[in-house]
């Protein structure tokens, strides 16, 4: 009996180890589509089976047993992505060392985090989980799709994306390491050494493994093997261009510098976040780079970041920059929709290219834009149903799939899923406060600082 028992439970947790994730049938009439790449068509249907988009026309039927949503009077569009996000993650920095290329957000992940059913309710069904700014060379990312309501946060991982790895610029660096530790970065031209030598002591790593390769290949050969490197191994891969940059930046002058070193050492594959002077390098980032993440109109929280405008997605958009808008925040990843719609308002750019920036532009940034951020036969089933124009004020989405599964309808919507409170505990003082991910660090000695000046006369 026991080894029956035994065999029974080897087999569930087999099932469950191997078990695929949930794919969606659902036909959608009578829609307003937003293709983003193959423009608007009216009184449209879309078939997805199986979590992929199988026909998309007029007067298309499914099974019995594929659900039908009438959308008559409603807009469908490409589910939302945002390229820079730090949601459903217990922790974002690992600060012990300039370089940590050895860790990974996906050891992280909470699937549990309400911000994920929150970003659905907005819209958005894919976000890149990111490592934070203390180091030159941060962890390795990961890319999660909304699968919100698994215990497993396997179930999040979109494992067909490629990887991905955060590098940070700045004050942010030097802050944590020169001056939090008194070692290299201290300052600007320390963030660069740091990388430099890194990709260096990255190519020596891969000389000695490559040597002890060719060694090992001799007859009686005696060669010992290099001790692996975690770190400096996934630093080889991002030479050898396995792993996308994503570079958190302010200043043209980091910005160019990083373009610098990529070119010496042949890297090709940096996407560039933040990039609130990106206008002011628009050819350089156009010419080398996949392109910039930035924010439709956040700048001035801090002294490095003081100098920006509203117009810098436009001017990069315009400039040939493969250019997407992120949230950097559980709140705004709920309003990409609306951030995206401020582009028309600074720079005047059509439906399409302003949709552009928070469905296909950040799908290729992270290297997906074959799979997702388009609505085209093939592609994976991630939509979102508006009662307005996403791009209106006015507009609300009302439901969202992911793979074609159902995760947030708005009339099914419940209390407790929008806010996490306990209604007996006292509420606290309310202070600004910064992101774990120090992306805004130093946000309240600027306030605070502002105040005293303020008032330091009594008179």
């Amino acid at each position: 009996m026991k080894k029956i028992i035994y065999a029974i439970a080897a087999l569930m947790c087999w099932n469950t180890v191997n078990a695929q994730t949930d794919k969606g049938s659902v036909l959608i009439k009578n829609a307003t589509v937003l293709t983003v790449t193959n423009g608007t068509l009216e009184d449209t249907d879309i078939l997805v089976e199986n979590g992929v988009i199988r026909r998309i026309g007029q007067g298309l039927s499914a099974g019995n047993n594929v659900t039908t949503v009438d959308a008559s009077g409603k807009y469908v569009m490409p589910g939302i992505i945002d390229a820079h996000s730090h949601i459903a993650l217990d922790v974002v920095n690992e600060a012990t060392s300039p370089i940590t290329s050895e860790v990974w957000m996906g050891d992280v992940v909470d699937p549990y985090d309400v911000g994920i059913y929150r970003a659905l309710a907005g819209g958005t069904t894919i976000s890149h989980a990111m490592h934070g700014s203390a180091n030159a060379i941060g962890g390795q990312n990961v890319t999660l799709k909304h699968r919100f309501g698994t215990h497993d946060p396997e179930d999040l991982f979109m494992k067909e994306a490629p990887r991905t790895i955060k590098f940070a610029l700045g004050e942010n660096p030097t802050r944590v390491h020169g001056r939090g530790n008194n070692i290299q970065p201290r300052t600007r031209m320390g963030v660069e050494a740091v990388i430099r030598n890194g990709f260096n002591e990255a190519l020596q790593y891969k000389k000695r493994w490559a040597d002890y390769e060719q060694a090992s290949k001799q007859r009686n050969s005696k060669a010992i093997a290099p001790k692996y490197d975690s770190r400096l191994q996934t630093l080889v891969d991002i030479l050898d261009g396995d792993i996308i940059i994503h570079c958190h930046s302010y200043r043209a002058d980091e910005i160019y510098m990083l373009i610098q070193v990529c070119k010496e050492f042949g890297i090709k594959n940096i996407v560039f976040s933040h990039v609130n002077e990106g206008f002011k390098v628009a050819p350089e980032l156009a010419e080398y780079t996949m392109g910039a993440s930035v924010f439709a109109d956040w700048w001035a929280y801090k002294f490095e970041v003081y100098y920006s405008t509203a117009f810098n997605a436009a001017i990069l958009n315009q400039n040939g920059v493969l250019t997407s808008i992120n949230s950097d925040s559980g709140e705004l990843i709920r309003h990409l929709y609306h951030e995206a719609a401020k582009t028309q308002r600074y720079g005047g750019l059509t439906d399409d290219e302003a949709l552009a920036l928070i469905t296909i532009n950040p799908a290729k940034q992270l290297g997906i834009g074959d799979m997702v951020g388009s609505i085209e036969e093939g592609k994976q089933g991630d939509l979102v149903i508006f009662d307005n124009h996403p791009l209106s004020v006015y507009a609300i989405p009302q439901m969202t799939f992911v793979d074609g599964v159902k995760y947030f309808d708005i009339n099914e919507d419940k209390d407790d899923q929008r806010l996490k409170v306990n209604p007996t505990e006292l509420v606290e003082p309310i202070f600004l406060k910064e992101h774990d991910h120090k992306c805004m660090h130093d946000l309240d000695f600027l306030f605070t600082e502002a105040e005293h000046l303020f008032n330091f006369h009594n008179h």
